[in-house]
């Protein structure tokens, strides 16, 4: 199984992203889903998370009130819209999801490659 990012990029202040994670692989469901981010020098750093049905979510103050996490189940696919980015936004961007294998009822944490995001002033 695997989670790939996509649609990080160079914006400029107050502008927006949205960025994506595929998850692929074997037969598998998927827990719950989270978006972090490392800027250079900092630890990574926890932004939002939703639960498997979506209808759960939470945020790092940083992000609240300016990224907005989503799924769809049907497409493996969760979502970080991003408004209002400021350069401290700065970091590369990582989802994180648990999968659960089947048959096995295994419980598999998986991490995406991450993807840049760069905010100029």
């Amino acid at each position: 199984v695997q989670l790939v990012e996509s649609g990080g990029g160079l914006v400029q202040a107050g502008g927006s992203l949205r960025l994506s994670c595929a998850a692929s692989g074997s037969t598998f469901s998927i827990d719950v889903m989270g978006w972090y981010r490392q800027a250079p020098g900092k630890q990574r750093e926890l932004l939002a998370t939703i639960t498997s049905g979506g209808g759960a979510t939470k945020y790092a103050d940083s992000v609240k009130g300016r990224f907005t996490i989503s799924r769809d189940n049907g497409k493996n696919t969760m979502y970080l819209q991003m408004n209002s980015l400021k350069p401290e936004d700065t970091a590369v961007y990582y989802c994180n999801a648990v999968f659960v294998m089947l048959p096995t009822y295994r419980s598999l944490e998986v991490w995406g490659q991450g993807t840049l995001v760069t905010v100029s002033s």
